[in-house]
């Protein structure tokens, strides 16, 4: 039997949403289950007095004001976008900030009092990597020119060159003009000068004088630095080009490729002719880079923190006031010596932590958030910050979150909570569904245990059956497996309730408000139609929030 709380004008054209903003479309009042009021209509909120209902949707079906916006409003207390908010999304790779969308939805909910929960502040992934990334570059420093390796062919005896250095065709030390020069045939690829290192970060000048042999208009090659393809200006394919009235300067400019560490030059003759080679001289500057300090690096990150903060918070302008702090630290692929997971870090990327150091990365980012948080009109007392973490049913990464929260508390960290991300299965394995049930029971008293707020959000459950695979959401998922699951979907309710003092409880947050692929929704979508029904989760929603 459902409750009746208050008083509900049932229409499907317009909505109560709050206070007097009305909208369309409205998905809430049609069959199945129609006789059931808004969702969130049903906590008793002098008993819960911080129990609050979440869904959580993407910013541009939020902002479009559509189906999406008229469930969640209607039927939750806040939205929450998962990583669309975050800088990742919002930070092109030069810095620059585009927070039209945020600005629009600000907008919106503050003209309806409704209410949303922040992204993740920072994390590992979903982050301004470009911008990050040029930031932290290498410094550039000046260099000086460096004198290489020189060859002068008029130096060595005519006959034979060095057929080490002859790849294909032939080349050989030839009188020419008074002088000794290195004679490349047709059809041949000769090394002008090898032998010496390369740095691929450093680049070479090359230089050699060059000339057709008599009689020739011209002779077109092309070449090669130490496995690095040169193009020349003189035709159309990239090839360079000298002639028979006069010696040519070369100048090639180029680096090496990555993996070579020997370097050469090679020219590629074709059979148009044969070319003369003399003064071979190499030359490199140096890699006019160098890495950032250990205090450039923090100072670097700090600015980019405070940039970012100082961004979103001026844009929040204090209309959000709960926020994930830090999204998914744990690495339990890596443990301390005390036998704790690890933070995560990274040899490729930035992540934050890995300058600011593991245990000043929450003080730092608290500060930081908080700071520009009050700077733009937030009230501080009504501010929250917390980590959000997965797979918190395993108990070594519970104990390590609790761990690594321990230190950051010490070190004078704002966190007032953690936002246990779920990961839930219902299995028609009687067995099976048995250790699923005792796993969350244990994860909701170690949560309640840490004295913190507790939200849990990612509230989908996906439906298995005895074998263990996933039982989509077609015409083929029977109403009875609809009923168990949403058995289930009540029962984690009321755990939460029970179990999470009434004074931690920061509340639940659906992941998806319709079915996916996967029958996690309080909604389905009507056969041939963009249109949602209720389903019996829905009942569950109502029945479990209500003390039913």
């Amino acid at each position: 039997m459902p409750l009746a709380v208050g008083v509900l004008v049932v229409s499907c054209a317009d909505y109560n949403v709050t206070d007097d903003f009305r909208a369309a479309p409205d998905p809430s009042f049609v069959e199945p289950y129609k006789d059931y009021n808004p969702v969130k209509s049903y906590i008793d909120r002098e008993k819960y007095p911080n129990m609050s209902l979440g869904a959580t949707l993407k910013v541009a079906d939020f902002n479009k004001q559509e189906l999406a916006h008229a469930a969640a409003v209607t039927n939750f207390d806040n939205v929450a976008f998962g990583n669309t908010l975050m800088s990742g999304t919002i930070v092109n790779a030069k810095g620059v900030m585009n927070f039209l969308d945020m600005s629009d939805l600000l907008t919106h909910v503050e003209e309806i009092g409704y209410e949303v929960y922040g992204s993740p502040i920072v994390a590992n992934a979903n982050q301004a990597d470009d911008w990050l990334k040029l930031l932290t570059a290498p410094v550039e420093i000046p260099v000086d020119y460096v004198e290489g390796k020189a060859i002068d062919f008029n130096t060595m005896s005519a006959g034979a060159y060095d057929k080490d250095k002859i790849e294909k065709g032939k080349a050989s030390i030839v009188k020419f003009e008074d002088q000794n020069v290195l004679q490349i045939g047709t059809a041949s690829d000769v090394r002008i000068v090898d032998g010496f290192e390369v740095d691929p970060k450093a680049k070479f000048t090359t230089t050699f004088w060059a000339r057709a042999q008599a009689n020739k208009e011209s002779v077109s090659f092309t070449i090669t630095f130490s496995g690095n393809p040169v193009p020349g200006t003189a035709t159309a394919d990239g090839k360079w080009r000298v002639k028979s009235d006069k010696w040519y300067k070369i100048v090639v400019e180029a680096q090496s490729a990555e993996d070579v560490t020997e370097g050469y030059l090679r020219i590629e003759n074709g059979k148009n002719g044969t070319i003369n080679i003399q003064k071979v001289q190499v030359g490199y500057f140096p890699d006019n880079h160098r890495d950032q300090t250990d205090k450039e690096l923090t100072d670097t990150i700090n600015y980019a923190l405070n940039t970012w903060c100082d961004g979103l918070m001026k844009i929040n302008a204090g209309r959000i006031n709960l926020f994930d702090l830090i999204d998914e630290p744990i690495d339990p692929k890596a443990e301390l010596e005390n036998g704790m997971y690890d933070l995560k870090h990274s040899t490729d990327q930035i992540f934050w932590q890995d300058i600011l150091g593991s245990e000043n990365y929450a003080p730092v980012v608290s500060k930081v958030a908080g700071a520009a948080f009050e700077k733009y009109g937030g009230n501080p007392a009504e501010l929250k910050f917390f980590i959000s973490e997965s797979g918190l049913d395993e108990v070594k990464k519970m104990e390590s979150l609790k761990y690594w929260i321990g230190i950051w508390d010490a070190k004078g960290a704002k966190i007032d909570g953690i936002n246990a991300k779920l990961n839930l299965v219902y299995s028609e394995d009687k067995a099976k569904q048995a250790e699923n049930v005792a796993t969350l029971n244990t994860l909701l008293e170690n949560l309640a245990s840490t004295g913190k707020l507790i939200r849990i959000s990612n509230f989908d459950i996906k439906y298995q059956n005895a074998d263990g695979a996933n039982v989509p959401a077609d015409e083929k998922f029977k109403d009875e497996q609809r009923e168990q699951l949403a058995e289930y979907y009540a029962y984690v309710i009321k755990s939460y309730m029970t179990k999470i003092p009434h004074d931690k409880q920061a509340g639940i947050c659906k992941g998806n408000m319709v079915d996916t692929s996967d029958p996690v929704g309080l909604w389905a979508k009507k056969t041939g139609s963009s249109d949602w029904v209720r389903t019996a989760t829905y009942k569950a929603f109502c029945e479990a929030l209500g003390g039913e």
